[in-house]
């Protein structure tokens, strides 16, 4: 069983706008997937060696979680 854990983050608005434009042309993706996406490859690219963010990226790119 996922659990999945809310969080509320201030973000330019610029970068809103931009994510809008994005999900309004990519009617797969939504915010919380595209959240996980970016945060996972974050802590990968950054030093993160949890397989859990390997699998939480892998889900969230391959929609795996839908």
């Amino acid at each position: 069983m996922k659990v999945t854990v809310s969080i509320l983050a201030g973000i330019p608005e610029e970068l809103h706008e931009s994510l809008k434009g994005y999900l309004e042309n990519h009617p797969a993706w939504d915010q919380d997937r595209v959240f996980s996406a970016a945060l996972s490859l974050f802590l990968l690219q950054n030093g993160d060696n949890d397989r859990r963010t390997s699998r939480a990226y892998l889900d969230a790119l391959f929609n795996y979680a839908a």
